[in-house]
């Protein structure tokens, strides 16, 4: 296992995912310091590499798109010259674990989640769904390093000091989500009462959010103006990349979120964030820790996007919320 020189590391998803993937990178990168580590992920998920110093290489592949075969040929012919030696793959298609196999390299980890998977993994592991996804995560670079890391951790300077008293509000949710008309998020409506709310306790309320949550920051404004705006700060449109997004987090006390990449980003600044729920489990994607929160509500049938559908429901029972609720289940934070 110490002989490793070149290691391919595979994980497909948004940037939530690339930051829940964080401890594979750290945990190997510890356990051989002298490797060159090269990650390949999606093109939507460039922004990623502004939060770590871990990676030596990257290449992108982005095989959730109509030419998904072509790309699945680059991913290939990449890891076929890239002569490495040690490949680690999150992937669930047993087709990626044929891709590897063919490639010739010698040392293939990966989930077993499927017979043909085992056969073709030099290092099949388990699949536990049922916990936290880094934890999920983690559990493919035990066979090959003894360096424990569950939570992720992100580049970023230790000496930026917390705002007291702060808030920072980012509503946004991934752009595919909108894309595919999936709903995880309350109405900016909504948002905006819980502004107010915040501001009527006395905290400092800053409100972000990227180019892809225009509509929403738009409908807060609106919903905001003529209003007593003491103490609240519009800072959409001030964060330039994900790197200026991550020192906004860690400077506040508190970040109220949608399940999204900020929410991820909370965990991985070590960020005191309460993110609202919806149709998505939280125990898969918030670690369990006094440090975040869950704000959810006692719908009979969530979670079930991924799990039990791909599409949201039409009720929406799972958001139905008003501000005094999302308030008082805040009430630990502030």
């Amino acid at each position: 296992m110490s002989s490793f020189k070149n290691i391919l590391l595979i994980n497909f998803g948004g940037i939530g995912d690339e930051i829940l993937f964080l401890p594979v990178i750290r945990s190997v990168r510890q356990m051989y310091l002298k490797s060159k580590i090269t990650l390949c992920l999606e093109g939507r998920s460039r922004a990623f590499t502004q939060l770590t110093d871990l990676i030596d290489n990257y290449f992108f592949v982005d095989i959730k798109t109509k030419n998904k075969y072509i790309e699945m040929l680059k991913l290939y012919f990449k890891a076929l010259f890239g002569r490495f030696d040690l490949v680690i793959s999150s992937g669930f298609n047993p087709l990626i674990s044929l891709l590897l196999f063919c490639t010739g390299i010698k040392t293939r980890i990966g989930y077993g989640s499927s017979s043909i998977a085992k056969r073709l993994l030099t290092h099949s592991v388990t699949l536990n769904k049922n916990q936290y996804a880094s934890k999920m995560y983690y559990d493919l670079a035990k066979s090959i390093s003894d360096i424990p890391f569950e939570l992720p951790a992100i580049k970023i300077d230790s000496e930026i000091q917390k705002e007291t008293n702060s808030v920072l509000v980012h509503p946004g949710v991934s752009q595919i989500s909108i894309r595919k008309n999936i709903t995880k998020t309350v109405t900016a409506e909504l948002w905006a009462e819980i502004i107010l709310k915040l501001l009527e306790r006395g905290k400092k309320v800053y409100l972000a959010g990227g180019s892809d949550d225009l509509e929403c920051i738009q409908k807060i404004r609106n919903f905001l103006k003529d209003k007593d705006l003491t103490n609240f700060t519009d800072l959409f449109g001030q964060t330039k990349n994900i790197h200026d997004l991550a020192v906004l987090i860690k400077k506040s006390e508190l970040l109220l979120c949608s399940d999204s990449a900020p929410m991820h980003i909370g965990v991985a600044v070590n960020t005191k964030t309460a993110a609202i729920f919806g149709p998505t489990d939280d125990s898969v994607l918030l670690p369990d820790n006094d440090n975040f929160l869950a704000v959810k509500n006692n719908a009979q049938c969530r979670p079930c996007l991924w799990a039990k559908r791909q599409t949201t429901c039409s009720e929406l029972a799972c958001l139905k919320f008003n501000a005094d609720e999302i308030i008082n289940k805040l009430e630990k934070f502030i």
